[in-house]
């Protein structure tokens, strides 16, 4: 009788096992194991270990498809970029991880899933943050190959639960914790020092109403979520057919999450409105470009005069000396204030007047002068100023566009008070007691604005209008700027308060409590004034009440994923029993069927 499973060209009893076999007059000893001769089906230029990861010969056909491989899992990983400004396909987030996920899932092996995860972090990383390139220049490529370390335990998630044939269990648990695993990744890199939240996925949605909603309820975290768990149901409908159930079920929990949010959250209760004018004075180049940006931004508020303001903010690093030790500053600045009639939130880059050191810091500035209300910049951009180990890593200034010397570091985030100007009491201007106007200025310099957490503290101290002081222009024609302004709309939908986002040279907008863009922005090719009137609110919404509890979630899922794997609850991958070693006479394994 044939034996079923002797190979192609092989005679049936030699798929015998070695020690089942002839005697040894057949040539069939215990010491060696059966000549099974050419196998068709082999490519002849690899073999594979244990893991399945092809061990390549040189000059072989696998180098070249391991090298194809490894440049498409870079450009699936580079992909999401395109969801986000500028050029702003948000629609595109919910598709974009679908070719990278469908490409781990097939990883031979779990090696083979892990290099296509960092690989693909590597082209996330490096095209969502390319715009860095004239400060970080060649440093941006190993920046990117670190952090892209991050996705390779989220390639052995997702071949764990997608590769094979998964079962209708492993599929159910992937649409929950494929999305659980991207936000643990997103939470490890929005530490300060490792360049902080740019690019969270979720932030692409800025202008999808469901989305802010949903924002409102579990920060941007939530959005990023949804948008995950979408991309992981669209792949099980293309990759197994058979579960194709298990994905539609996916996208409609997904509908239903997002249809939820967008009828079933209500948008913040209005209390009122405060006037808030921006100015840009515009891009200002050379020695002397500080003094000329200054005198632009003077030009642009005086032109407010008698337009009814409640507060004017110009854009970080406008003020290039401290006006608290240069009452020549001090003294434009507080005539400028009692011209237009409305405080001034300048913003100051400079060694303190009072401490050692450059601080990035907003200043207000009233009709009495400078009200001492003063916040320093906390979170700083690393290699744009400050250097990370400056003793080791000092020499990179002269590659980029790093600070020469690091900028010091607040200690506390500050809410201040609007001072009285000429309906207001003099003495309420002084103190900030009855006379100081409302509301509460909760102000963050630039970077910051990616933060969640830090306009969450501002309003939950009391703010109820947030400031963003910003100034892009060492990235002024690259996507950045655009990119930087549509953070404010995450930040206003997340804590209900009404954002004004003023830069130097572009993008400057205004967002309502709902995170609703108020008024058309000011592009980088303008040196202008907006006046925007924003709406103002006393809403608690739930990312405001409860935090990041959807990372708390994330951190449960994949922990209790991992020890049901640990546990053997999850069947591995396309795996099949495996036969037991054959001994040799010498007393060690050998491998059956080889």
């Amino acid at each position: 009788m044939r034996n079923p499973f002797a190979r192609r060209g092989q005679h049936p009893e030699q798929g015998q096992h070695p020690e089942q076999g002839h005697g040894p007059e057949q040539g069939h000893g215990p010491d060696r194991v059966p000549d099974q001769g050419p196998d068709r089906d082999a490519d002849p230029d690899q073999d594979h270990d244990r893991d399945g990861v092809p061990r390549v010969r040189p000059g072989g056909r696998s180098r070249r498809r391991a090298l194809a491989r490894s440049l498409l899992a870079v450009a699936c990983g580079a992909l999401p970029a395109l969801a986000f400004p500028a050029p702003g396909l948000w629609w595109w987030a919910y598709l974009a991880l679908v070719p990278w996920l469908l490409l781990i899932r097939t990883a031979p092996g779990a090696r083979r899933a892990a290099l296509d995860g960092w690989l693909g972090g590597i082209g996330f990383v490096f095209a969502v943050h390319h715009w860095l390139l004239p400060s970080l220049h060649v440093f941006l490529l190993p920046l990117s190959a670190l952090l892209g370390l991050l996705w390779l335990p989220w390639a052995w998630l997702v071949r764990s639960l997608l590769g094979g044939a998964p079962s209708a269990l492993r599929a159910g648990t992937a649409l929950v914790a494929v999305p659980s695993g991207w936000l643990l990744i997103e939470l490890v890199r929005s530490w300060e020092g490792l360049g902080g939240p740019w690019g969270l996925l979720g932030a692409s949605q800025w202008q999808v109403p469901a989305a802010l909603r949903l924002a409102s309820v579990g920060g941007v975290w939530l959005v990023t979520a949804l948008v995950v768990a979408v991309n992981t149901a669209v792949a099980l409908l293309l990759a197994a057919p058979g579960l194709r159930a298990v994905g539609v079920a996916g996208l409609a929990a997904c509908a239903l999450v997002a249809g939820t949010a967008a009828w079933g959250v209500g948008a913040p209760r209005v209390t009122g409105t405060v006037r808030v004018a921006l100015v840009q004075p515009g891009v200002f180049d050379g020695a002397d470009g500080a003094e000329r940006r200054f005198d632009r931004a003077e030009e642009l508020t005086r032109s407010l005069a008698g337009q009814r303001l409640d507060l004017v903010v110009w854009g970080e690093s406008g003020v290039g000396a401290d006006p608290a030790g240069r009452p020549d500053l001090a003294a434009r600045l507080t005539a400028l204030s009692r011209e237009v009639d409305a405080p001034l939130l300048v913003n100051v880059d400079a060694r303190r007047a009072d401490r050692p050191g450059i601080y990035k810091s907003a200043v207000m500035v009233g009709p009495e002068g400078l009200t001492g209300e003063r916040y320093d910049k906390m979170r700083l951009v690393p290699f744009g100023e400050y250097i990370p180990a400056r003793g080791v890593l000092g020499w990179v200034t002269s590659f980029g566009k790093a600070a020469d010397e690091d900028r010091r570091r607040g200690t506390e985030p500050v809410v201040m008070r609007l001072p009285a100007t000429g309906d207001g009491s003099e003495e309420g201007a002084r103190d900030g007691g009855a006379g100081a106007r409302e509301p509460l200025v909760g102000p963050l310099v630039c970077f910051e604005s990616a933060f969640p957490d830090m306009s969450r503290n501002l309003v939950r101290d009391g703010a109820g209008l947030l400031v963003v002081q910003s100034a892009t222009s060492t990235f002024q024609k690259s996507w950045a700027p655009a990119q930087h302004a549509s953070l404010a709309a995450l930040r206003a939908a997340e804590t209900g308060r009404p954002v004004a986002h003023a830069t130097l040279t572009g993008v400057s907008a205004a967002y309502g409590p709902d995170g609703r863009r108020i008024g058309p922005v000011l592009g980088t090719d303008a040196s202008a004034v907006a006046v925007r009137e924003l709406p103002l609110s006393d809403s608690t919404t739930g990312y405001v009440r409860w935090g990041d509890w959807p990372l708390y979630g994330a951190l449960a899922v994949v922990g209790a994923v991992c020890a049901a794997e640990g546990a053997g609850a999850f069947r591995r991958p396309g795996a099949a029993p495996r036969a037991r070693r054959a001994r040799t006479a010498r007393g060690s394994a050998g491998h059956p069927w080889h």
